[in-house]
């Protein structure tokens, strides 16, 4: 099949809050264009975009799945990404690779987070905006309550393009103001039955039907002049103002109906076509110079058959199964073998895409998301994605002795498909951690370990990455002699230690005059002091913000070595820092939590509670943002904390910004533990 051209492609992503039903608008859609021959049920696991077995189980979508449909001669390209916080990264990926967002909003719910942030993201990537007003046929859905919302909290330049038959579980259609017709319910149906509007409906229509095309002349001069002068402005020049408008980013059509019931669909499609422009009118976001063909890599699949798939948009040019491309990153050459049309799980070889169009390939060697490929050796600047950094961590540890370069191996291939999860080593706690946006995150992760790679691991919370340090001047002495019969060993040392400022670093100052220690001996004492150091003696965590001034000392001629002055040295360091008044440092965190407003006052009480101190506070319509300064160790178990104050309408992030003291309570409770774990060690 030849490539399509690119002004009869559309790449729209569908994104929007968790629960907003954009899986089953998406399965709604490819019913009714003909692609698929029966209309999926989140519920039973039979829609298309939702195949994971994970997904199945928790009836939600995890990563972002590709699917098309074929709708008034033009292809529609169709992304259904995550709404869940967790997976927000397959979101903000396939924002990167489309023309227009279609965002999915609960005609319960109204604008919920992840529906100003996809919101936000698409506003800053440019892209046309649809709105969906899902589920009407819900007990206290109000289409135009949500309305009010989305223009109150989004944009005023939010237009209703469609209009609700009936209310809640007696919503029998939609009404089309733009082309000014009726569709009613098709209960399950492919063909939604265009119709009279309603008589009773007829004043509420030409209500709305005034305001929309108030908004659409205020953005054509020309169209302006001729309304103004009372002239009757043709349906198909109202709607290519309005494709305009909305390709622009000065106006935002919000559509409705009740995905389930495929209500609406029709209308939908028919906007998707009419409203988002194509890439030959919007032209690739990312250009190369002197390159014929260019193509981005969004998204990587770990497929249990078919090895890895990596999903891309075609940038410039036209791309065949037979192309040769270079990896921007690697600089290595990749075949494109095995080109695919991706319908969900499902796939088909293709012979070549076009430009503009997006596709998936099978069996490169080593393409990973994010990856530009070329067909040129042009040197340019790999595009970010952006994806935030993770908050949850938890220590992992594998159930059978011997996995755990497996567990490693296999983690690696997860975080291939999902960028955000990353597992690393702390090198002060030992630990090995998994990190993810949020518990659930982490949790399927471990879930798709055992079910892809058979292999089995524990989750604990991790180890709060504490330090000590010293609030004073002290000196120390340390002097190590022994004799065993033949050569002895001997070293010995005075040292001072001060305080750094800030609590970071360390200095190792050679004060010795006169030679009392020889040269070659004193890198020995700075060695001895440091491995003290890796563990202190308050709750056993390594120490840090100290200058450390070598100042006297002896030796003996035979018997000194630097194996008895790194003796001499951790002596003479754990006899000083006693004496220097130690104390505990903790990891604080920068954290920004946004919550309904009604929920501003118990979450500031729960961050008070956990020894945080309120930064500022930022309205953001329905929604409050809060910044917070919170010790590591009171944020574990934040996540679920913030679910049950908000409802899961809560969402948060956080990053690490410098070392604190631990309160002397607190810390005193710590260095009993560590005291008593020592004591049960002896034993």
């Amino acid at each position: 099949m030849a490539a399509i051209e690119p002004g009869k492609i559309r790449n729209v992503a569908v994104v929007g809050h968790r629960g907003t039903g954009k899986t089953s608008l998406v399965e709604a859609m490819l019913f009714q264009a003909g692609a698929t021959n029966r209309l999926g049920v989140v519920e039973q696991g039979s829609t298309v975009s939702d195949w994971d077995e994970d997904e199945q189980a928790r009836e939600m979508s995890i990563s972002a799945a590709l699917c098309h449909l074929e709708w008034q001669g033009r292809k529609i390209n169709l992304i259904d990404a995550p709404g869940e916080p967790s997976f927000q990264g397959d979101a903000i990926a396939a924002l990167h690779v489309v023309e227009g967002a279609l965002i999915g909003v609960s005609a319960v719910m109204g604008v919920e987070v992840q529906t100003s942030r996809n919101w936000a993201r698409a506003d800053e990537l440019g892209l046309a905006r649809v709105l969906y007003v899902n589920m009407l046929d819900r007990e206290r859905a109000d289409f135009f309550r949500t309305l009010e919302a989305l223009r109150a909290q989004l944009s005023p330049q939010c237009v209703a393009i469609h209009l609700p038959i009936g209310v809640e579980h007696e919503v029998t259609g939609i009404v089309d103001v733009l082309h000014m017709k009726a569709y009613l319910s098709p209960e399950g149906a492919r063909e939604e039955k265009s119709s009279e509007i309603p008589t009773e409906l007829a004043e509420q229509v030409a209500e709305y039907r005034e305001k929309l095309l108030d908004s659409v002349v205020e953005t054509d001069e020309g169209l302006m002049e001729r309304y103004l002068e009372g002239q009757e402005l043709g349906e198909e020049e109202v709607a290519a103002a309005l494709k305009t408008a909305v390709t622009r980013g000065e106006l935002f059509p919000v559509a409705c109906g009740v995905a389930t019931k495929n209500l609406g669909t029709t209308a939908m499609l028919d906007l998707l076509v009419e409203g988002v422009p194509s890439p030959a009118k919007k032209g690739a976001r990312i250009e190369i110079e002197g390159a014929g063909t260019s193509l981005f890599v969004f998204k990587t699949v770990a497929d249990p058959f078919a090895g890895r798939i990596n999903l891309f948009r075609v940038l410039q040019g036209e791309v065949g199964h037979d192309s040769t491309l270079a990896n921007v990153r690697t600089h290595g050459k990749e075949r494109m073998g095995s080109l695919l049309t991706m319908q969900g799980k499902d796939h088909e070889n293709a012979a070549e895409f076009g430009e503009g169009d997006i596709g998936a390939v099978s069996k490169l060697k080593d393409v990973l998301t994010g990856d530009l490929l070329l067909d040129s050796d042009s040197q340019v600047e790999l595009p970010s994605l952006d994806f935030p950094e993770p908050v949850m961590s938890f220590a992992i540890t594998p159930k059978a002795k011997g996995d755990e370069e497996k567990v490693a191996q296999s983690l690696r291939r997860l975080s291939e498909e999902d960028p955000t999860l990353i597992l690393r080593r702390d090198p002060q706690t030992g630990e090995q951690l998994l990190s993810g946006m949020t518990q659930m995150h982490v949790e399927v992760a471990v879930d798709r370990l055992k079910r892809r790679f058979g292999v089995a691991v524990d989750l604990r919370q991790p180890r709060v990455p504490y330090l000590e340090t010293i609030r004073k001047e002290s000196k120390g002495h340390g002097r190590y002699k022994k004799q065993t019969g033949g050569r002895g060993q001997f070293g010995d040392c005075h040292i001072r230690l001060e305080p750094l400022e800030g609590h970071t670093g360390y200095e190792f100052v050679d004060k010795i005059v006169g030679g009392v220690i020889p040269q070659s001996f004193r890198p020995a004492v700075d060695k001895g002091i440091q491995e003290a150091m890796h563990t202190g003696e308050l709750a056993g965590a390594p120490v840090q913000g100290i200058r450390v001034l070598l100042v006297d000392g002896s030796y003996h001629t035979v018997d000194s070595s630097e194996m008895a002055f790194k003796i001499a040295g951790s002596m003479a360091f754990k006899q000083a820092y006693e004496a220097a008044d130690p104390v505990l440092l903790e990891p604080i965190m920068e954290v920004d939590v946004t919550v309904p407003d009604d929920t501003v006052g118990t979450v500031n009480g729960d961050l008070n509670s956990r020894r945080g101190r309120l930064q500022g506070m930022e309205p953001r319509g329905t929604l409050t943002a809060i910044r917070a300064e919170v010790p590591m160790a009171e944020m574990l178990t934040y996540a679920q904390a913030l679910t049950s104050m908000t409802g899961g309408r809560g969402d948060y992030h956080m990053h690490f910004v410098r070392y604190d003291e631990v309160p002397i309570h607190v810390a005193q409770k710590l260095i009993e533990e560590t005291k008593k774990e020592r004591e049960e060690a002896k034993v």
